[in-house]
């Protein structure tokens, strides 16, 4: 995986993971879990310690995915919720969705000090802060009602203009590859093994087969689409974070509300500012890392930027994640999905959810996360990501290229007219050309450039791939074909 020169997270630049073997032969166990990040690698590890014999398949390296690009906030504070979910889902199932992701933070806590995971975990208070007096002071209420330990505070330490911040206590932040790495030593992990195919209990790599009596999708996307059909449950997001040195300390974690909202908190000596997210494939201007830079010498003078990085997100159309069983007609078939942008808690969520349905215990969180509910406030959100779908499919069709490969600068990429037809091309600063199709293998959208990143990303299902063609992020599982 190629990425642009300087995008690295801080986490990699503090941490290599020893790589792990491939699979090499066919196999048999109790459950394979599909995917190396956070979920997988959790859920893996609760069930070895249930007594579930389990096997972990990364296509490339753990915690290579979206563990490597989060922020690391361990919360149930997920922005300015309570309210909204007390409204739209009652109190009761509000209360178990807070209540599931507090869990999941004392367990984080548990794990890290029963294991003694040097992962420079952190306590810290979580924090929401608005311009909007009134709403905070009505999440506080809310927050008090679904049984957390939250308060209204008028002053907080980041230098941004608000009326204040809803404080959650005792929340957590950390290191996520080197924890990754610590719990992956004590588990049965085969990295560079894709699953390439599942059919029934048996999954299908170029390294061998797996026959599993259960089956776990923790990939981020879902990539089998029938049944199931995530691909219309769901749309991704992304966002950028900086890493700053020289911008003092910060106490707390803060995220804002609205959509111009910033991210910030503390690791070791820099402050991470997170924020300029839009929908996958909705970057056309580009200057995502230009605006966050210009936002950190605003805020802090005289800082300077260390890291700089992305994340995608997985958004479900009410907000809770997928997680439990993939679908009706296959029984073996769990999978964790739409974490939103808190990957952290929900990843343990997961973990403890399924391997208490694995294991045939009573969790009273099953019927919150079901990925099978489906209730009428999700239409509106259906609809429209139906409709950029569509518009991705017929963009393929008519869209005319309004450039031409000789007319594009260097440094840029388009989608532009050749002999051949319409065709992604990216030009370096040297001059050189890589061309590549732009329809998305994964259901045949339109691709588009992101000019930040150097990627072409599918505006419907958010697939990526860098500039050469090769794959980056599903739901798509190849690149696309080189010219």
């Amino acid at each position: 995986m190629e990425s642009v020169t300087g995008i690295e997270s801080i986490w990699n630049k503090t941490c290599k993971i020893e790589r792990k073997s491939a699979l090499n032969g066919d196999i048999k166990t109790d459950v394979a879990v599909i995917g190396g990040g956070m979920a997988g690698i959790l859920t893996a590890y609760q069930l070895e310690r249930a007594g579930v014999h389990t096997v972990v398949l990364e296509a490339e390296q753990i915690g290579g995915g979206q563990t490597k690009n989060t922020t690391a906030k361990i919360t149930c504070q997920h922005g300015l919720f309570c309210r909204t979910f007390i409204e739209k889902k009652g109190k009761e199932t509000a209360r178990l969705y807070v209540q599931a992701n507090q869990d999941a933070v004392e367990e984080y806590k548990r794990i890290i000090c029963q294991e003694q995971i040097d992962c420079d975990l952190r306590v810290s208070d979580a924090y929401v802060y608005s311009r909007d007096k009134e709403k905070l002071e009505q999440e506080t209420e809310a927050a008090g009602e679904l049984g957390i330990n939250a308060s209204f505070e008028k002053q907080i330490e980041i230098p941004v203009e608000c009326a204040g911040a809803v404080r959650f206590r005792d929340q957590a932040e950390f290191h996520p590859l080197k924890f990754i790495e610590a719990l992956a030593k004590k588990l049965t992990v085969y990295e560079d093994t894709p699953a390439k195919e599942v059919e029934g209990n048996r999954i299908m790599t170029p390294c061998g087969k797996v026959m599993a009596g259960k089956i776990v999708f923790a990939t981020h996307f879902p990539f089998i689409n029938f049944p199931g059909l995530y691909f219309a449950r769901m749309h991704q997001e992304r966002s950028y974070v900086i890493a700053l040195e020289n911008a003092g300390r910060l106490n707390g974690m803060y995220i804002g509300d609205g959509e111009e909202a910033l991210s910030f908190r503390q690791y070791d000596r820099y402050i991470l500012l997170g924020g300029q997210g839009h929908r996958t494939g909705e970057n056309r201007e580009g200057g995502r890392y230009i605006r966050l830079k210009e936002k950190a010498a605003e805020l802090y003078p005289g800082s300077r930027t260390a890291a700089c990085w992305s994340a995608q997100d997985c958004i479900t159309a009410d907000s809770i994640p997928f997680i439990g069983g993939y679908a009706g007609d296959c029984p073996d078939w769990l999978v964790a999905t739409g974490f939103q942008k808190w990957g952290m808690s929900s990843a343990m969520v997961s973990a403890l959810l399924i391997r208490d349905i694995i294991c045939g215990t009573a969790n009273p969180y099953e019927k919150v996360f079901d990925p099978s509910r489906f209730s009428a406030e999700e239409i509106p959100q259906l609809i429209k990501d139906g409709g950029n779908a569509v518009k991705g499919l017929a963009k393929r069709i008519f869209h005319i290229p309004d450039e031409t490969a000789a007319a594009l600068e260097r440094g840029h990429g388009a989608v532009v007219e050749t002999s051949q037809g319409k065709a992604g091309v990216y030009k370096t600063e040297e001059g050189e050309i890589f061309q590549v199709d732009i329809v998305c293998p994964h259901l045949g959208c339109e691709l588009t450039w992101n000019p930040d990143e150097r990627t072409w990303d599918c505006p419907c299902h958010g697939s990526r791939f860098d500039y050469r063609g090769n794959l980056l992020e599903g739901p798509a599982q190849e690149g696309i074909r080189h010219e």
